[in-house]
């Protein structure tokens, strides 16, 4: 197994020599390192990338948004979405129970589900 990756280190070695040796006295006379075909395909692969991350900057801060209203509005008591409340000593707050589960105290308030 080591010779396997020090046989792959040693690929990647010489390929990178090989590179700089044909790479760099390339670009120190002034010729681009790509085509112009291939600098048209970096420059489209750069436009895609930047439209990819703009988009996904917008999806992050519209989730953000709609988290940080629903928690707001689930919390009791006058929460806050870092979950301190006004006044608040310190302490543990009082866990109250979610308004999308019933209450378990066997109450009336809560319809009982009927089979069909």
């Amino acid at each position: 197994m080591v010779a396997l990756i020090v046989g792959m280190l040693l690929c990647v070695g010489l390929a990178l020599a090989v590179v700089a040796l044909v790479a760099i006295p390339a670009r120190r006379e002034g010729r681009d390192l790509l085509t112009p075909k291939g600098e048209e395909v970096m420059a489209m692969a750069r436009e895609r990338t930047q439209d990819a991350f703009d988009k996904t900057g917008e999806v992050l801060a519209a989730t953000k948004d709609k988290v940080t209203e629903t928690v707001a509005s689930a919390a009791p008591g006058g929460a806050t979405a870092g979950g301190a409340t006004a006044g608040a000593s310190g302490a543990a707050p009082a866990a109250a129970p979610s308004p999308a589960q019933p209450k378990s105290d066997g109450g009336d308030d809560v319809p009982a589900r009927r089979a069909s």
